[in-house]
């Protein structure tokens, strides 16, 4: 996922993106704490990708998009 991506979207359907992260990244700390997570690369990769959705929707808002 990239921002061009995220940007094409609108607020509304970035928060849902936004919620699916973050029940992915709570997914994955599951895994990891049991001993069960086999790619400990995919919990940096959401980690940004969280990231990558906050700061499009901080930019959508600061420019009045917050549709």
């Amino acid at each position: 996922m990239n921002a061009t991506e995220l940007r094409s979207k609108s607020v509304g359907e970035l928060r849902l993106e936004l919620q699916n992260l973050l029940r992915e990244k709570f997914n994955l700390s599951m895994q990891r704490g049991i001993g069960q997570l086999s790619r400990p690369d995919q919990m940096s990769k959401v980690r940004k990708d969280i990231a990558r959705v906050y700061t499009v929707i901080n930019e959508k808002i600061r420019a009045g998009d917050a549709s």
